[in-house]
């Protein structure tokens, strides 16, 4: 359920949406000399070209972002970020690697920072060095392992940056891997947190997609967290998760529904894709609606299961339309 990839893509994007708060928690002493009043700037193309021929195994490049610092001069900073998700032997010689290659394409001194996300208590590369005749070359680097985070869940729970609930749920994530039933309830109670710290529509949706991505959950508890999200936005008045955006957040659901709409067939729906290969344009459309439907409004009755069987292409992608953003079943077969 969880391998390393199941966290590259949430770390990179709460990184890439959070940027200065990522620094800030995670590398304090670095934020505090950075001015991020003049914005910043990530160089991922440029980043792409130098570790491209790089030749040290498996890599994990993350961020590289061009900063300015409050010391008023002109000169750019290029920050090299590492989320690391497992322990791996080459890895500080990856970071010096990398920082000499951004150095000798563009000329710019290179901060690299790491944030160590394995499950190895002792496992801390920040240098790599080597010396012949008399010259020696090093590379120290600033670490955040997030394992330290792990006796502080309390300061965690009460800290309003959003990467002190992006760690919470990376530790739970990691505490409960044998016991989905305590998965269901860490992960229920960071869902609580995020209606609880006064963040925007936007901010709420992106966190849960991280949350969500990370803390998988089987898909009858699943059902029960939208169940509990569905309630809580009703009574907070609050319909973020629940609204169309909630349907994004299943990756692969919603850009599948969307492109089986047009083209008959639903992506990133692994039933309905297969099922609507063997039964046909029509029935495919019909099972994907029928899973949007339950997903959004629970179980289907006898009589709307038997209209969406008999239903025309055409009333099924009306219906699908429909369906991202009904309040409710009759809105979805409204005349």
């Amino acid at each position: 359920m969880d391998s390393p990839d199941d966290y590259d893509s949430p770390w990179k994007e709460a990184v890439e949406s959070y940027f200065p708060e990522f620094i800030e928690f995670y590398f304090p002493d670095a934020s505090q000399q950075i001015d991020w009043a003049r914005g910043y700037q990530f160089l991922d193309q440029e980043l792409r070209a130098v570790v491209q021929d790089a030749e040290l195994g498996k890599r994990f490049v993350d961020k590289l972002a061009k900063v300015a610092l409050r010391d008023g001069s002109e000169r750019w900073v290029y920050v090299h970020l590492e989320v690391q998700g497992s322990a791996q032997a080459e890895f500080a010689e990856r970071m010096f690697v990398y920082n000499y290659r951004l150095y000798d394409r563009y000329r710019q001194p290179v901060a690299s920072l790491a944030v160590l996300a394995d499950s190895t208590l002792h496992w801390r590369p920040d240098h790599f060095s080597f010396a012949v005749l008399g010259c020696k070359h090093e590379l120290c680097f600033p670490v955040a392992k997030l394992l330290d985070y792990a006796q502080n869940q309390a300061g965690l729970y009460s800290n309003p940056n959003p990467f002190a609930l992006v760690t919470l749920a990376h530790l739970l994530t990691q505490a409960t891997r044998q016991d989905m039933n305590a998965r269901f309830a860490a992960k229920w109670k960071l869902v609580q947190l995020l209606y609880q710290r006064g963040w925007d529509k936007q901010q709420v949706i992106d966190l849960f997609s991280v949350l969500d991505w990370m803390m998988r959950l089987p898909e009858q508890l699943k059902r029960s967290l939208w169940h509990n999200i569905e309630v809580l936005e009703e009574q907070e008045k609050m319909r973020y998760v629940t609204s169309v955006e909630q349907i994004g957040i299943e990756k692969g659901l919603l850009q599948g529904m969307q492109q089986g709409m047009v083209q008959g067939m639903q992506r990133g729906l692994m039933q309905g894709r297969a099922e609507g290969r063997l039964e046909g344009e029509q029935s495919g459309e019909a099972k994907a609606l029928r899973r949007l439907l339950q997903k959004r409004f629970g179980p289907l009755s006898e009589d709307v299961l038997a209209r969406l069987q008999a239903a025309s292409i055409d009333e099924l992608e009306l219906w699908l339309d429909r369906a991202l953003d009904a309040d409710s079943l009759a809105g979805v077969f409204a005349q």
